[in-house]
């Protein structure tokens, strides 16, 4: 009997009379199905969150505390089988899902949880004789959370559970991708006590995605949205706050450059980008896709990278990584070709279609790691997200070339520098734009205490640490006579 995902609403699981298909990219054959939400079942999850508010916003902060722990606890004991989830539903590997994903999911948990119970205003001194006042931190309402597929458990945690510390409640619109995945969020949350209605799950087929969402942004419960995915769906998502005059977090997608400075050490730099480039198979926001080289460096980088490839190559009949859909790799299939025929070659890999000639039939969506040289700044290649284990080099003179290529598109969101002088590198980071710079490590880095989003087209707003848990709060001021 095939699985069927429920959604997750007042603390029930929902089995829906529609359904869709989740494919698994390692066999691109269905894995399982899952619930598929309409408009309604959406609005119902907004007034569940909405009901358990009250009661939700007046629990002591230790309270919430303990819960979020709890949680944190099962999601540990159930890892193994969560990332198996995420193997199954996006293809990522052992290292990504068991190594990376869920245990920073985990740790993003217990560190905003322990944050809960350093909340506070504050007591300014104000300008009238006999006037005192307050500043509060309050809990805003009922949060709805967007977040894609790539990294499940990090985005679903760090969307409901900042939420929840703050004393919010939310609802995750998970991606269709990944229903598991944020199933499992949901049920752990659930197993460790969160009352009927703090947290509700909701799945939905990608026609009806937009009519789903629509319907919660302008329920008037909804007091704030919080969005992860590309740019383009971004654009909608804010219109449509914009309307109806709803704040909402951007984290968005990413085209990140990693500058190599002619004293870099090689070896840390070839380590670097090749990580930054093909960890979870280049499908991170914060992934490598430009490698802006010192002109001086470029031939013995360049030949360092190679041998790099060539000693931490696979076997022969290792199947290489995956990727999420048949639609994604027909996409970077069109970008290489397109970069082919404008003059660029590889440095490293060839195109999906060459790769596969030599594959198996049955095996999935795969695609070889490649890396191009002898681009141009016009190629969509190294204008557009790739989100793929594909990366484009691209030479420099001075370092004025280096930022003017790296700030150069309409991204900001992770960097890096590689060099062996550190007032060279902080000097470079100034100038970048970006929500994070790097130096002498890949542009893929996200951890609790540190502040995660973007400029530009990617996005506003942050997760994670101080400033992530206050994105959840409002302040409100309160004067009195004495």
């Amino acid at each position: 009997m095939t699985t069927n995902i429920p959604l997750l609403i007042n603390g029930q699981e929902e089995h829906t009379a529609s359904t869709f298909s989740v494919i698994s990219p390692y066999t691109n054959e269905q894995c399982w199905t899952s619930s598929s939400a309409t408009p309604q079942d959406a609005i119902r999850a907004v007034e569940a969150a909405d009901a358990a508010f009250p009661a939700w916003s007046q629990t002591k902060p230790t309270t919430r505390r303990d819960l979020l722990l709890k949680a944190a606890d099962l999601l540990e004991q159930r890892l193994e089988q969560n990332a198996e989830y995420m193997r199954t539903e996006m293809g990522a590997d052992v290292g990504a899902s068991q190594g990376f994903v869920v245990p920073l999911a985990i740790r993003m948990l217990r560190d905003v949880a322990g944050r809960i119970t350093s909340i506070c205003g504050s007591v300014p001194v104000v300008e009238a004789e006999g006037q005192r006042a307050m500043v509060l931190k309050e809990a805003m309402g009922v949060i709805l959370g967007i977040v894609p597929w790539n990294a499940p458990y990090v985005f679903g945690i760090r969307s409901a559970a900042c939420a929840l510390a703050a004393g919010n409640t939310t609802i995750l619109k998970s991606s269709e991708l990944t229903p598991r995945c944020y199933w499992a969020i949901g049920r752990a949350f659930e197993d460790a006590g969160l009352p009927a209605g703090c947290l509700n799950i909701i799945h939905c087929r990608p026609t009806d995605a937009a009519d789903v969402v629509n319907a919660m942004i302008e329920h008037p419960a909804v007091r704030k949205i919080n969005f992860t995915g590309s740019t383009a769906v971004g654009r909608k998502i804010a219109r449509s706050c914009g309307q109806n005059l709803k704040p909402c977090l951007m984290e968005l997608g990413g085209k990140n450059s990693s500058i190599v400075c002619q004293d870099a050490d090689l070896d840390t730099a070839v380590q670097g980008v090749l990580a930054g480039a093909f960890l979870n198979s280049g499908q991170i926001c914060m992934a490598t896709d430009r490698i802006l080289i010192h002109t001086s460096i470029a031939e013995p980088f360049t030949t360092a990278l190679q041998k790099a490839l060539a000693t931490t190559s696979p076997d022969p009949t290792t199947l290489p990584p995956t990727l999420v859909n048949t639609a994604s790799k027909a996409r970077i299939q069109t970008l290489l070709t397109n970069a082919l025929a404008s003059g660029a070659h590889f440095i490293s890999g060839s195109t999906p279609a060459d790769v596969d000639a030599t594959l198996p039939s049955g095996c999935g969506v795969r695609m070889a790691p490649a890396i191009l040289g002898g681009v141009s700044e016009d190629m969509p290649v190294w204008q557009e997200e790739a989100f793929a284990s594909v990366a484009a080099c691209m030479t420099f003179d001075s370092e004025e070339e280096a930022i003017r290529l790296a700030n150069g598109s309409g991204y900001g969101l992770s960097a890096s520098v590689f060099t062996e002088d550190l007032r060279r590198g902080f000097a470079l980071a100034r100038r970048i734009q970006s929500g994070a710079v790097h130096i002498n490590s890949m542009s893929i880095h996200d951890e609790p205490v540190l502040p995660h989003g973007g400029v530009k087209n990617s996005g506003w707003g942050r997760f994670n640490a101080e400033e992530g848990l206050n994105e959840f709060l409002s302040t409100k001021s309160v004067t009195w006579m004495d």
